[in-house]
């Protein structure tokens, strides 16, 4: 049997990952990384770095990519839920401007492959949530840019019933018309 079930979403190159869970009386076991697994998964990428963060329910962070070396992520999340979203920057893309909303969380085990060319970004719906992601660059503060969330153009739907809480730098970010993209 496979050790993770790959399921597509509707932009080519993102996709949801559901790996094998052992559970019993005492909890759960399960491969959050593998690289044969993800290899065969579709995910050859060689990863560099592991982030961790820590939100309260309803921050929005996001949605941020690098023009210069670019992330391709892997998202988990350990603790809580999170609406997790890519949206396609590449300009040659058919897919420009498209995005995929996926929910993550400490009790479905998913992961969200979002490659290079996408920009990232999550919500939490829990009370607070942990989330892990693996990336395939180093992060880069100067080359990183902001997508504007609440851009009318994408018109992403993050279930929100209240304001969320933003960053600053999240505030500042640039319409998809404006923003720098990939070509």
């Amino acid at each position: 049997m496979n050790a993770v079930n790959k399921v597509l979403t509707s932009l080519p190159g993102v996709f949801v990952l559901e790996p094998r869970v052992f559970g019993d009386e005492r909890g759960f076991f399960f491969e959050s990384y593998n690289q044969r697994t993800m290899a065969d998964a579709g995910i050859s990428e060689r990863f560099v770095q592991d982030n961790h963060s820590c939100s309260s329910r309803n921050v929005l962070r996001g949605l941020h990519y690098q023009v210069k070396h670019p992330q391709g992520k892997l998202v988990r999340v350990v603790e809580g839920e999170i609406l997790d979203v890519a949206v396609d920057m590449r300009r040659g893309s058919a897919n420009f401007g498209r995005w995929e909303a996926v929910r993550l969380s400490g009790e479905n085990h998913r992961m969200l492959w979002i490659p290079v060319g996408f920009a990232h970004g999550f919500r939490v719906l829990s009370e607070k949530a942990h989330v892990l992601y693996k990336a395939t660059d180093f992060y880069a503060p100067e080359h990183e840019r902001t997508l504007a969330w609440n851009d009318p153009q994408l018109k992403i739907n993050w279930e929100l019933d209240v304001e969320p809480i933003v960053s600053a730098k999240d505030r500042r970010g640039l319409t998809l018309s404006d923003a720098e993209s990939f070509e």
